[in-house]
Order: structure tokens, then sequence, then C-alpha cells
């Protein structure tokens, strides 16, 4: 009795991607411990993703838009406005089941805060919520076959990226800031902003190594009315592990790692001043490792003492086409235009938005934009606080060889390096590099057997085939093919003829004998 031996491959399969764009829109009090607003001056933003439900055809998801706003006063001073606004919504996912995984992304495409009167704002917001569904499909397919013996078989190998492990974990990362000599006390802090720079992960045995830059920025106000609004941004370098059983080193990462908290706290230091910032960062670790596999599947079997009927189908495999981390550098002069004259450029941040991707003969071509905001400082006492955006387009390409339509891509934007340098007036120069993380995967889809039964040999049809035969072999043929048709054995056709290796062309010549056995135990 024969009996299939299959080989098992997990493939992560895309279910579907759906975006749903979402319009918040709130008015909001200015609390009656807090000032008139005089001017608005700076303004951000960031979702919060508190519940992701999957309920079957449809993801439920809850969240809120946190905002904080820098302001003048009108004496001059700033002050800063915190608040969220909730929301619900309910994304259409066709075709998608309650057991797939699903990853819900945002992405803040615009936020504008508008001064109703000087004791009200009203803050719009436009989101764009991307959902992403996959599930785990079992790739089975015949690797080989337990028999009585008499059986002939073809194999052959084929590269399967088959994915290892899915996980989300995190990553905290606690650091204190202490202020430098020439610094006054801090009053209150007024602005921060906490950012990811220059992140690497890298699968080892058991772990997942991850290291790169915490940039922290804040502004504040001094307890010495001589130096009311002082700047502080440093780099916090982390390195570290995240514990993951199933990691191995030289598996295939693709992992995207997001700032999930952050926040900074004025503390005081061991002489009781309030000169230390508390820096708390977590991070969410969205974890993707494959696994290249070498599989050996089983192509093609026969007897010689029996019919064997075959039952065949298709099987998709992943094959890992791109792995790469691309960078591009952007340079540009700009000029600020807010009619003072600017002191000092305190802090500069930027966002990467990818608009459009392309998929052409030579590889994937990414558009985009990466926004850039500029926070300085003024000569002027009455706002001594000013801002900035500047856009630069963003287009990079990532070769990838035999890049077809359904090629799957998977991206993860990110910025290394920004900085912003005056030139002299209102102009500065911008110099940026942005990376982009890419996997590429290619579906290719084979023919494996599926299941196998045997019947007895037809005695008629083999007794009218030819006992021997000259044969000049044709283009396509191949030992295999020969044996099968003629009913013989590869082992049978080179013994015959004297071949030292299975390697034939067209126009030799072979003999091919038929070989008859007997069913054992029939």
């Amino acid at each position: 009795m024969m009996e299939l031996i299959k080989k098992h491959i997990h493939m992560n399969r895309r279910r579907g991607s759906v975006a749903a764009q979402i319009t918040l829109d709130d008015d909001f009090n200015v609390p009656d411990s807090m000032d008139d607003v005089e001017q608005l001056i700076l303004d951000s933003g960031e979702i919060q993703l508190e519940s992701v439900k999957n309920l079957g055809e449809r993801v439920a998801v809850q969240g809120k838009l946190n905002f904080r706003i820098l302001y003048r006063r009108s004496d001059g001073q700033l002050m800063t406005l915190a608040g969220s606004i909730p929301f619900e919504e309910q994304i259409n996912v066709p075709e998608l089941e309650e057991t797939d995984y699903v990853q819900v992304t945002w992405e803040l495409d615009d936020l504008h805060v508008s001064l109703i009167n000087s004791r009200k704002l009203n803050v719009k917001a436009l989101v764009t919520l991307s959902v992403q569904a996959e599930t785990i499909s079992d790739v089975a397919a015949a690797a080989d076959v337990n028999g009585d013996g008499g059986l002939e078989t073809l194999k052959r190998e084929i590269t399967a990226a088959a994915i290892a492990v899915r996980r989300k974990d995190t990553y905290r990362v606690r650091e204190v800031i202490s202020l430098s000599a020439n610094k006054p006390d801090i009053d209150h802090l007024l602005w921060q902003d906490i950012r990811l720079r220059g992140v690497n992960t890298k699968p080892l045995d058991g772990k997942v190594h991850i290291d790169g830059e915490l940039m922290v920025f804040a502004v504040y106000s001094g307890e010495d009315g001589q130096m009311p609004v002082q700047c502080i941004e440093e780099a916090i370098p982390f390195s570290g592990e995240v514990e993951l059983a199933e990691s191995v080193e030289g598996m295939i990462p693709f992992i995207q790692v997001r700032l999930m908290h952050k926040e900074l706290e004025v503390s005081p230091d061991a002489d009781g001043e309030m000169r230390e910032l508390e820096v708390d960062a977590v991070m969410e670790l969205d974890m993707r490792l494959y696994e290249e596999e070498q599989v050996e599947l089983l192509s093609d079997l026969y007897a010689l003492d029996r019919e064997i009927i075959l039952d065949t189908g298709e099987a998709c495999f992943d094959t890992i086409a791109a792995r790469n981390m691309v960078k591009t550098r952007l340079q540009e002069k700009v000029n600020l235009n807010g009619g003072q004259r600017i002191l000092q450029i305190c802090h500069s941040d930027g966002d990467v938005k990818i608009d459009e991707v392309q998929k052409k003969e030579d590889g994937l071509h990414i558009y985009g934009v990466l926004e850039v905001q500029l926070l300085y400082l003024t000569a002027d006492d009455a706002s001594p606080v000013g801002a900035a955006s500047e856009v630069l387009p963003i287009h990079i390409m990532v070769e990838v060889h035999g890049l077809k339509e359904n090629s799957i891509y998977q991206m993860a934007p990110g910025l290394e390096q920004l900085s912003a340098v005056m030139l002299g007036g209102d102009a500065v120069e911008l110099k940026a590099t942005v990376t982009v993380d890419v996997l590429v995967l290619q579906p290719v889809c084979q023919p494996v057997i599926l299941e196998v039964r045997e019947e007895p040999v037809d005695s008629e049809k083999l007794k009218q085939m030819p006992g021997i035969v000259g044969y000049v072999v044709q283009p396509g043929d191949s030992l295999w093919k020969l044996a099968r048709t003629f009913h013989t054995s590869v082992e049978k056709i080179m013994e015959t003829n004297h071949l030292s290796d299975s390697q034939i062309y067209p126009g030799d010549r072979l003999i091919l004998v038929k070989t008859v056995e007997e069913r054992k135990g029939a």
C-alpha cells in the first residue's frame, strides 16, 4: 500500500487590504486656568489606537486623536493646550474571517487648528486607517512516497520562503536627561517630542536584537526671567534584545517598529532642583521572520509491475525576490519668509509619507514626500518662538529582478537623519536621509502530486509494446521521460547504453529495452 509523505509549509497569505478615511472635528474651550490665545504657534497630533477587533468581514477600531497646541499670550509668553478627540470606526473587509490576523495602521493626512475666538479653538483632522488582513495557510505537497518497492520516483528541489514567526512584542527605554550647567531650572514644559531614528533589528538565536536612537526635544520656560524660553535636544542611544524563542540567527526579518507610548516628565535632581527630564518610551515590534527552505518535492512516479494513477494539482509558494534597506539623501534650500529675524533653529523633525508605489520592469518606484517641521527662536520679544513647515519630494527606486504584477511587497519608510542649518537671513538648508525597508515576495505556483492509487498492469497493452527499440533523442527528451514511455528505468537505460551520467542531447542514439517485472506477492 502506497502512502504519500507530505511536506507542510506555513505561508502568510494576504487576505485583503482596505483603507478608510475619517474626518475628526471638534471645538475646544480654553480652560479657565489658562490665559487667552493671542496667536497659534505650533500644533501636532498623533493617533492612539486603543482597540482593534476582528468581527469577521469587518474590523472595529477604537482610538483617539491626541493633539497639542503651542500658543502665545498677549504678553508674549507661551502656553500649551492639549486635548483629544475620540473615534469609533467599523471598516468593511470582504472575505475577512475571525481567525485572520489583522493589522491597522494610521496616517494623519491633515491637522488644522483654527482660532474661533481667544477662548475657543476648532480642531479638524483627516485620518486614513489602513487595514491589512492576513491568514496563515498550510501548503501541503508530496515530498516522497512509502511503498512496497518497485517504484520509480522523480524529485525536484524548490526554494520556499516560509513564515516562521508572526509576533508582536514591546521594548521599553527609560532614561534621565540632566540639564547642562548653562541652562536655568525648568518652570514648566511648553513643548515636547520624542521620535525614533536609525532603528535596526536583527534575529538571533532565541531573541531579536534592536538598537537605534530616541530623539528627545523639549521647549520649556525657565525660572530665570532673563531666559524665559529654553530648548533641549538630545539623542538617547538604546540597544537590547526582545526574547523570541522561535527566532534563529539567519532568518530573514521584516520588523516594523513604532512608538506606542512616549512620556517626558520634569523631576528634581539630587539637590531638589527641577533640572531633570525623565524619558519613558515603549516601542511596539511587529515581527515577521521568514525562513528560506530547500524543499524536495515528488515530481513524478510510476512502477514497472503495476499502473500508478496520479492525482495532481497546484500549490503556490513564496520566494524572496528582494530584501533591501534603501536610502536616499535629500538636500534643499528654503526661505522661511516669516518676517522675523531668526536667532536659532532649535528643532527640526519630519514625517515620511508614501503617496504611490509603481511596479516597473527594473523594480519598485516609490513616490512620496518628507514633511519637515521647523521650530525656531526669534528676536521678537512679543513672539519669541516661530514655526514653519516645508515639503520635500521623494523618489526611491528599489531594484527587483523579475518583478511581476503579482509580486507582494512589504514596506516600512523611516527617517534616519535630518538637519536644518541657517545660511543667513531667512535661508535654511535642509538635509535628510530617508530610508525604506522593503521585502518583496514572489508567489510561484508549482504542479504537485496530491494523491496516488494503484491498479493492476494492463498486460495486453504491455505485450503490444516492442521489446527493444533503437531511438534517436529528440529536443525536450530526458532519460526519465524515455524510461516512463518505454516501460523501463533510468538505471536500465544507463546500464544498457554505458552512460556515465543522465545527461542526453538531441541526436544521441539509444537502445531502449522494455523491462517486465512481476508484482511481488502477486
